[in-house]
């Protein structure tokens, strides 16, 4: 029976026998949701965690800035956004609302994607901006971060009455976890700021891995920026492998952010009975395996459920090619990702490049492993390119990857590589 995988907007099956396998995945499936989408936010956000309620926080105030998720970023935020701005404007009717498009280093949002994220009433009726983490003259200095580095933010994030946030908490691989603090930093951060948190001994860091949040360096930074900025409130949901809403936390930036984290954690942690000698993932599908840059997140996972020397394939469809110049360009023009690798650790933290922190873990994987990708065709010169190997499809890089480690090699599979936290 063919496994189908994420990729794209409509799978891939892998055809061959994988009962001497091992298959990971999250138990998130298991969260039975007792109610909708739309009636398990607006329940959350009836009883906020260590919080009043949005229309209480939004009483006398003039302006809100709402920060949300860019199109790389599976929020379901039509089941999110229309909640926060009814309480917004039942607490204050005459409320001056914008939405700002926690683009963090990623390309603007177009038009097209956030009607697709928002819907079209929204889209078209509220004032919506997308940050700019390179527009210096956007983004102000509101203090320095645990780290050192300059905490320059959103000018909307800073002058506005009051800043909230949406977003989606999912096993992040450096960061521990995405959501919470990380509508700020990176979201609506200036590259300066970004890349002083994102700096190489941070991502060298054996805290900085996902589903760890307690002594990541990374994690602080975020937690002080957020701080800093005065996030207030945030609407935060775990999302199931429909992409649907299938638990939600609201309140307080940090406590409610850390109560959904912790539920996580019971379902997507995963530990192979042993470690493969091939291993399979993905970056979940549309619209989180756009391009390579973003599909370094699955490959970890593969990384983490790895026999040293292993060989790793990457179904993810990367329609959108490699994501980054800098991304591609390091890779490309690198002697070695041996060589790439002590460049970077050499780094200091104010001269981290942009996209550093993506290529050295991918450089990292590199060092130990092989890496298969599958991907759109148009796709496989920037694959190779980039030092790694292109396959048409998944079963024909099961073929090649079992030919040079043997028919009897362990295999593991992580359908969704995004979803699951692998422990040793």
């Amino acid at each position: 029976m063919a496994v189908v995988i994420p990729f794209g907007k409509t799978g891939m099956a892998l055809h061959q026998d994988l009962s001497a396998g091992e298959v990971l995945e999250s138990r998130v499936g298991q969260l039975t949701a007792a109610a909708s989408e739309d009636e398990l936010v607006r329940a959350a956000m009836a009883a906020p965690i260590c919080s009043p309620t949005l229309c209480e926080l939004a009483a006398g105030k003039r302006t809100c800035t709402v920060i949300i998720s860019d199109h790389t970023r599976p929020v379901p935020s039509r089941h999110i956004v229309p909640f926060m701005l009814e309480e917004l404007r039942r607490g204050s009717p005459d409320i001056q609302i914008t939405l700002l498009v926690a683009t963090g280093f990623h390309r603007p949002t177009s038009a097209a994607e956030l009607e697709e994220k928002l819907g079209r009433d929204i889209a078209a009726r509220e004032r919506i901006v997308i940050h700019d983490s390179r527009d210096a003259a956007s983004n102000v200095n509101i203090g320095v971060l645990p780290s050192g580095a300059d905490c320059v933010i959103d000018r909307l994030a800073v002058e506005t009455d009051l800043l909230i946030a949406e977003g989606f908490i999912e096993p992040h691989f450096f960061a521990g976890f995405s959501g919470g603090r990380k509508s700020v930093l990176p979201g609506v951060c200036d590259q300066v700021t970004v890349l002083g948190n994102h700096c190489s001994k941070f991502i060298a860091s054996p805290l900085a891995r996902a589903g760890v949040l307690d002594g990541n360096p990374l994690h602080q930074d975020m937690l002080a920026a957020a701080k800093l900025a005065r996030l207030a409130y945030i609407v935060n949901v775990i999302i199931d492998e429909d992409k649907k809403v299938a638990a939600a936390f609201a309140g307080h930036p940090v406590e409610a952010h850390r109560r959904g984290c912790e539920l996580l954690l019971d379902y997507c942690r995963v530990r192979p009975e042993r470690r493969g000698d091939i291993v399979i993932s993905s970056n979940g599908g549309y619209p989180l395996d756009q391009n390579l840059y973003q599909s370094v997140k699955g490959l970890t996972a593969a990384e983490a459920a790895a026999a040293p020397g292993a060989v790793l394939i990457m179904a993810s469809a990367c329609s959108d090619g490699h994501g980054g110049e800098s991304f591609y360009n390091a890779l490309h023009n690198c002697q070695s990702p041996e060589q790439l690798t002590r460049e970077i650790l050499a780094t200091p933290q104010d001269q981290t490049r942009p996209d550093q922190w993506e290529y050295q873990i991918l450089a990292r994987v590199l060092c130990r492993h092989r890496v298969i990708y599958v991907t759109d065709p148009a796709q496989r010169p920037t694959v190779e390119g980039m030092k790694l190997e292109w396959a048409p499809d998944l079963d024909a890089a099961l073929a090649r990857a079992r030919a040079a480690k043997g028919e009897d090699a362990h295999l593991v599979v992580i359908p969704n590589g995004i979803s699951v936290m692998v422990q040793p």
